[in-house]
């Protein structure tokens, strides 16, 4: 096998490549049919875009540990000059400023600032002397690190960024080892906060996402039209939907978003509840490779970065997952590897690169996740 394979081909870890194969081939599926049995506009971008970032993840593979740790600060300081100018330059795009037009391409910082988070986060905990993690030095800084991007995500607006830059460094945070009664603390002041920032922060429109999100028959014509529509096609599909391209709810464009955000919704009404269990399982092949690689990972930067990255996946997929079946507020997060979007599969495929780093340069010495 070893003449027929070249060893650099076989040297690929092909059991995560295969795993988002599998999701991206769905997510191409979908969008196909979404489209009424054309790759124009979505399908044959979203695989084409995919095959591209496939290739720059490999690189990223080959590179050692120690390039990312010292690439993290430089990152993390040109991505907040990034949305610095957002603001100054940035245009708008689904009622947010969020992109910023570099010439040869559009890039959103806010998406790419969350694996640079979770790195920025790791190297601080891996530089932190174990003597001070019960003192306030390991608590200013990293919210430091934290405030300052997500105060600038919010003005665009974008609380979706904000919330998954704190969700990514409360896991670094709590698995480096953080006593317990700082999240305590941490939760009883967001308890506090809440009712403020409702008011006080978000605009009508999000004000109108939280309450749908508690009672989405109030203006199922309005604000509520999305969850919905989305329950509408998931329960329709059934067990084993009804079949590909019958999908009636998005092909005579009942369902809004459904290449984007709502593509379960989309994928659940023609291939149902089958379809939905094996997107499910391929998401648990890949988080538990995520979380193998990091705990095998010789080092305490190594371990948190990839379960920070890990974790980061996870998010978007808990979020868009939960978001469609109505069990959270309306957020523009896409599904992981099956969603239409740049942006989003810039930013997984960042992450999975940086994991399959690790995992490829575990390290000298043994560190521990406490």
């Amino acid at each position: 096998m070893n003449s027929i394979v070249p060893a650099p081909i076989a040297a690929l870890p092909w059991r995560v490549i295969l795993i988002l194969f599998a999701l991206v081939a769905i997510g191409t599926t979908v969008l196909y049919s979404a489209a009424g049995g054309s790759f124009q506009p979505w399908a044959g971008k979203h695989m084409l875009r995919f095959l591209v970032l496939a290739a720059i993840t490999i690189v990223m593979s080959r590179m050692p540990l120690d390039f990312w740790k010292s690439i993290t600060f430089p990152l993390y300081g040109v991505l907040i000059l990034l949305l610095i100018a957002v603001e100054i330059v940035g245009f708008a795009g689904g009622g947010s400023q969020r992109w910023i037009n570099l010439g040869f391409i559009s890039i959103q910082p806010s998406e790419i600032m969350k694996p640079a988070i979770v790195l920025a986060a790791a190297w601080f905990f891996d530089k932190l002397p174990p003597g001070k993690i019960n003192t306030l030095d390991a608590i200013w800084p990293i919210v430091a690190l934290l405030v300052l991007p997500s105060f600038l995500v919010i003005i665009q607006p974008d609380f979706d960024a904000a919330l998954a830059y704190i969700f990514c460094v409360v896991v670094v945070a709590f698995l480096a080892g953080l006593p317990i009664i700082y999240f305590w603390a941490g939760g009883a002041a967001i308890a506090v906060l809440a009712p403020i920032v409702f008011f006080f922060g978000l605009r009508p429109y999000q004000q109108d996402r939280v309450l749908i999100f508690i009672n989405p028959e109030k203006d199922p014509l309005g604000a509520g039209y999305h969850i919905t529509q989305s329950k509408i096609a998931i329960g329709s599909g059934g067990i084993f939907g009804k079949g590909f391209g019958n999908g009636t709810q998005s092909h005579l464009d009942y369902l809004p978003e459904g290449h984007t955000d709502f593509i379960f919704a989309t994928m659940a009404e023609e291939w149902g509840l089958m379809g939905g269990i094996v997107i499910l399982f391929l998401y648990y092949l890949l988080m538990r490779w995520g979380l193998t690689v990091a705990m095998q990972s010789r080092t305490r930067y190594g371990q948190l970065v990839a379960a920070g990255l890990t974790c980061t996946i996870f998010f978007y997929m808990m979020i868009n997952l939960l978001m469609v079946v109505g069990f959270a507020p309306v957020a523009g997060l896409p599904l992981p590897f099956v969603s239409h979007g740049g942006s989003s599969m810039l930013t997984m495929m960042i992450c999975i690169g940086i994991i399959m780093s690790i995992e490829r340069h575990p390290g000298a010495r043994r560190g521990q996740l406490t």
